[in-house]
């Protein structure tokens, strides 16, 4: 698997934008146009990040893996 050179706030950016689309996912979720809002703001700053306009961030497999990377760190935390 290859590895991108990540910076921290793009990786914590993604974070965020997982946990808040696991609170906007439940049943009845209480300030759901915060959580909208906060998902659209994320998922905007995920999209323009300058990584991307890095040689490394123009392979797609890069966003592949920072979901991936995000999404291992969240399941490490659970452990």
């Amino acid at each position: 698997m290859e590895r991108f050179p990540f910076p921290e706030d793009l990786i914590r950016a993604q974070q965020e934008w997982h946990a808040t689309y696991r609170a906007l996912a439940v049943p009845c979720p209480r300030h759901a146009t915060e959580l909208r809002r906060r998902l659209l703001l994320l998922s905007v700053r995920i999209e323009w990040h300058p990584f991307w306009s890095t040689p490394a961030g123009w392979s797609p497999a890069a966003r592949v893996q920072l979901r991936r990377l995000a999404a291992g760190d969240r399941q490490a935390d659970a452990a």
